[in-house]
């Protein structure tokens, strides 16, 4: 079992920032990966990021590929989302996601509010 806790998220401009964070609870150096997911107000929740344990390959939903940037610390059990270059339509409520013996494992969520 692990429990997740995210934090980071806020109110910000088009344009900007903002780096999410995942504490997991548990070593993270066995979990083959980890994932951010978000939902936005009456959509289903959609894939965001990937990053594997050993050679840390990462992957993106097309809609963030080249401004949102995964990573993780498997000493800190922490994974991040730096996201950068932020339009109103990345506003959403953001998720951290791991899969251990076939269980699903998600934090509470943090919202990301992206407006003027």
């Amino acid at each position: 079992q692990v429990q997740l806790v995210e934090s980071g998220g806020g109110l910000v401009q088009p344009g900007g920032s903002l780096r999410l964070s995942c504490a997991a609870s548990r070593s993270t150096v066995s979990i083959y990966r980890m994932d951010w997911y978000r939902q936005a107000p009456g959509k289903d929740r959609e894939f965001v990021a990937r990053v594997t344990s050993k050679y840390k390959i990462t992957n993106y939903a097309d809609s963030v590929k080249g401004r949102f940037t995964i990573s993780r610390d498997n000493v800190k059990n922490m994974v991040y989302l730096q996201m950068d270059s932020l339009k109103p339509e990345d506003t959403a409520v953001y998720y951290c996601n791991v899969v251990i013996l076939d269980n699903d494992y998600w934090g509470q969520g943090t919202q990301v509010t992206v407006s003027l």
